[in-house]
């Protein structure tokens, strides 16, 4: 158990990127770099003992400074979609970066996942964590608003990594952190996802246009593909005939989850065909849930894997996406000079 640092690279910046690692007494690890936050590997064990690895990633900063998929990666000022890459807040319309079509995705450039963070370590009983630090200038990806921000990666002795998001602004601004791990609970590079079974307690979920954005309907997901409220076998119904599967190319919907907003709770367990199975914990009103529909043959994948469609999925903890166009959906305002501060938790087990 313990903490451990090494190098990771250099940047085409020349910045020297560290890779933190994290032990718990379980012998699971998990390891992160300063460059971007990202997370780099989630190693845990099957019902046998037999460790692997469960998020796709790459072996060196070079990849990681590309990263097309946004494997491991921190995602804000606001994660997932704005539709017309435009918001406005107090009477001011902000004109973002068109990134996703006509829209963006994942904040814009720089992405928060291609910068260089401040870490600092700390080690509890039952605990290993590092927090990574960054200060985003006032209209940085065209968001109002400087904004202090942490993110901390704590791993416990119960399996539990936690992501505690926190930041605070000096101006009204929008703030909608997610983190991109793709996970495949047989082991990054085994294959496909579509054995898996997922099971989330989401009575409902936003339908969009066929470029992604929300209608700004909450629709119920019973009778559909989408009903994931028992646990299901992901590929039983990917390839249904079924308009929002097509729009995604399979799933990659935003769900809404059925305990209130601002509660902390367990929304959803995801299990491999190894047994390894993840909880899912957050305090967030949404989940955008993708079966990495769009991986493009990435041949550069960790341990000289190739991953390719479907071989990881995402469970991103968000709120709604285009939120801030969409006055009926749970706000992403962050008032100036107040708090933002928010838990999600992946919870390992095996069966």
């Amino acid at each position: 158990m313990g903490i451990t640092q090494k190098d990771f690279g250099v940047t085409k910046d020349g910045a020297k990127v560290t890779l933190y690692t994290l032990e718990n007494k379980n012998g699971m690890i998990v390891s992160c770099i300063d460059y971007g936050a990202n997370v780099v590997s989630v190693i845990t064990a099957d019902a046998k003992g037999e460790m692997a690895d469960v998020v796709l990633g790459f072996d060196d900063v070079a990849e990681y400074e590309v990263n097309a998929p946004f494997f491991g990666a921190f995602i804000g000022r606001h994660g997932n979609r704005i539709g017309g890459a435009s918001f406005s807040l107090n009477g001011t319309t902000y004109e973002l970066e068109k990134n996703d079509g006509n829209n963006n995705l994942h904040g814009g450039t720089p992405g928060y996942h291609k910068v260089m963070y401040d870490a600092a370590v700390e080690e509890g009983e039952s605990y290993t964590a590092v927090t990574f630090t960054r200060t985003s200038a006032d209209m940085e990806q065209g968001y109002p608003g400087t904004l202090d921000m942490t993110i901390t990666y704590k791993l416990t002795d119960d399996n539990e990594l936690f992501m505690v998001y926190d930041a605070k602004s000096d101006k009204d601004t929008i703030v909608n952190f997610t983190n991109h791990s793709y996970f495949n609970l047989d082991g990054e590079g085994s294959g496909s996802i579509i054995d898996h079974t997922v099971q989330l307690d989401a009575s409902n979920f936003t339908p969009t246009s066929k470029d992604l954005i929300p209608t700004g309907e909450i629709l119920p997901v019973a009778g559909t593909p989408l009903d994931f409220t028992s646990a299901k076998r992901v590929g039983d119904e990917i390839d249904a005939d079924y308009e929002p599967l097509k729009f995604g190319q399979g799933y990659d919907h935003n769900f809404v989850l059925d305990k209130g907003a601002g509660v902390y709770g367990k929304i959803g367990t995801v299990t491999g065909t190894s047994g390894r199975y993840m909880d899912i914990y957050t305090d967030l009103p949404g989940v955008q849930f993708y079966s990495g529909n769009c991986i493009s043959n990435a041949s550069n994948g960790k341990n000289g894997h190739a991953y390719t469609v479907r071989d990881g999925m995402c469970f991103e903890t968000q709120y709604f996406p285009n939120s801030c166009n969409i006055e009926s959906f749970p706000s992403c305002v962050l008032k100036a000079g107040e708090n933002f501060h928010s838990v999600t938790m992946y919870k390992f087990g095996a069966n």
